[in-house]
């Protein structure tokens, strides 16, 4: 059994070798090595792209986009939870309502985004009709920001919350909220002492499905911040297009990689802990 079980793997670990470690490899070797005259990468092996990594301006890049990737995931958090604990407890319909918590997906992330652009640019709807109701004299700044950034980001990422919450509370034995309730207990104690507690493992996934993209999101931050609001994901295009520094746009992706690890890693333990 052993021997076929090799053979059987073998496939998907080569597929795994050529497209995943060979890449990750050459990414590794590029770190180490110098920029070139006009781009690209030459010897001498060097730690510079290391060391630069704590140059304050990239520093501050780094804790821009940890704090609006928690923001982000904060809200998530806040607001899917109710909703997938409706859905889960209290909807008759909720085959239903997952459809459309899902629907965002049937359609390109890239036009969800230009779609919310075109809401909350000078000319939008959403200016437009403040206008119309003379409820403001002039546009609000509401595009190319750092809120529009954690819009984007929110709304992209509200089902990646919202369906583990989902998972973990329709699994609860809902014969507990009854006794609670018979020992005098309302809705919202019994929700808080316990829901919330014994739905702590989808909260973890849910959040760790959440801040991981958001903070090495790339898109939402390019359009909706409009260059303004720079995070990790823009740093690392950048160096591998405008400023071709291919050495410390690999170092980046790579510590970038294992600030990540790291966070699945801790969530891993705490999610066996919870269980």
């Amino acid at each position: 059994m052993t021997r076929l079980r090799e053979i059987f793997l073998a496939p998907a670990g080569l597929v795994m070798a050529i497209l995943f470690f060979l890449p990750l490899f050459i990414v590794v070797a590029y770190s180490f090595l110098t920029r070139g005259a006009y781009g690209g990468v030459q010897q001498p092996f060097s730690l510079e792209s290391y060391t630069r990594l704590f140059d304050p301006l990239y520093l501050a890049i780094a804790w821009r986009s940890f704090w609006i990737a928690a923001v982000s995931t904060l809200l998530c958090l806040l607001f899917g939870f109710p909703l997938a604990l409706y859905i889960a407890l209290y909807s008759q319909h909720k085959y239903l309502l997952l459809n459309l918590v899902m629907l965002p997906f049937w359609t390109s992330f890239l036009i969800r985004t230009y779609a919310w652009m075109f809401l909350l640019r000078d000319t939008g709807l959403i200016n437009t009709g403040l206008q119309a109701m003379h409820l403001i004299d002039q546009p609000l700044p509401l595009l190319f920001n750092t809120g529009a950034v954690i819009l984007g980001l929110v709304y992209g990422y509200l089902p990646f919350m919202v369906l583990p919450l989902y998972a973990t509370i329709e699994k609860l034995d809902t014969s507990l909220l009854d006794a609670a309730a018979d020992l005098g207990a309302n809705p919202l104690i019994a929700i808080a002492r316990i829901v919330v507690p014994l739905s702590r493992s989808g909260m973890v996934a849910g959040c760790l499905l959440v801040f991981i993209p958001c903070l090495g999101a790339y898109l939402t931050p390019d359009l909706m911040g409009g260059g303004k609001t720079v995070m990790i994901g823009n740093l690392v295009q950048n160096q591998f297009t405008a400023s071709r520094d291919w050495p410390f746009g690999a170092a980046l992706s790579l510590v970038l990689m294992i600030v990540v690890l790291l966070l699945t890693r801790a969530a891993g333990k705490r999610s066996e802990d919870l269980l």
